[in-house]
């Protein structure tokens, strides 16, 4: 483990304006409004926050920056905008909002000269690849592959792509940070992928951010230890209350990784 200080970040799927999480991309709930959810999580010490517009590359449209705007004039700690951002106009309007870095999948996987795209406008510390992956057995092995679309389950699709070229490709067009989303974990709470984690770290040289899965404070130590991430997203927990980020970050410190108070 680097002695940077992790990151703890919220992730806030948004929908209709609202904030929701489902368990594996379906059944999702709402979770309240976006600006106060926001403004908890600043004031709770999380050190940036992630939105997903999560049914804007599976509708065809890309994220609404109005409620950008006014999550930019509410909070001041850094935060990252998803959504069916699919050029550098679309990006730019999103970062004139007020969002410190975009975040593309599904667009980049339909046209990943949009990550080279994307860092030579604005540099790859704004550019962020969300990579859905689930995990999958070819002829007796383990093998971790993409799904795109994610957002809306019925319109998912499988761009047969094997995770670990992927995630060697969009480095090599500039990519600045990964985000990888485990879908078999997501929301179930039963901890990160750490096989997956540790897997893609081998090969990614850019920060490398573990999603889906974290139901305890444990999870989160067991995912900068032994898949050395640079941080940790979760939704569900810090929605619920379940796990207070103050709390969170007093814990690891005891335990030894370096947070940032």
């Amino acid at each position: 483990m680097s002695g940077v200080a992790v990151r703890i970040i919220p992730c806030l799927d948004v929908r209709a304006g609202r904030v929701v999480k489902g368990v594996k991309f379906r059944d999702h709930v709402d979770m309240g409004d976006i600006l106060e959810r926001a403004e908890a999580y600043r004031d709770q010490g999380a050190d940036e926050l992630v939105f997903y517009d999560i049914t804007a590359s599976p509708e065809g449209r890309s994220v609404e920056v109005g409620w950008v705007e006014r999550v930019a004039e509410a909070i001041d700690i850094p935060f990252t905008v998803a959504g069916g951002i699919r050029d550098v106009a679309r990006a730019r309007a999103v970062l004139h909002a007020g969002a410190d870095k975009i975040s593309v999948n599904s667009p980049a996987l339909a046209r990943p000269g949009l990550v080279a795209e994307l860092a030579d406008a604005f540099g790859s510390q704004c550019v962020v690849i969300g990579v859905d992956s689930i995990r999958e057995t070819i002829d007796g092995r383990t093998a971790y592959r993409l799904r795109a679309n994610t957002g809306n389950p019925d319109a998912m699709t499988d761009p047969d792509l094997d995770t670990r070229d992927w995630v060697e490709q969009v480095q090599a067009l500039g990519a600045g940070e990964i985000v990888l989303n485990c879908m078999d974990a997501d929301g179930v709470r039963t901890g990160y992928d750490i096989d997956q984690l540790a897997d893609i770290r081998r090969i990614c040289d850019v920060p490398l951010i573990a999603s889906g899965g974290a139901g305890a404070a444990e999870h989160f130590l067991e995912a900068f230890e032994r898949a050395d991430v640079d941080g940790a997203l979760a939704a569900t927990v810090f929605h619920s209350g379940q796990i207070p980020i103050p709390s969170l970050k007093h814990w690891l410190a005891d335990r030894g990784v370096r947070t940032r108070r």
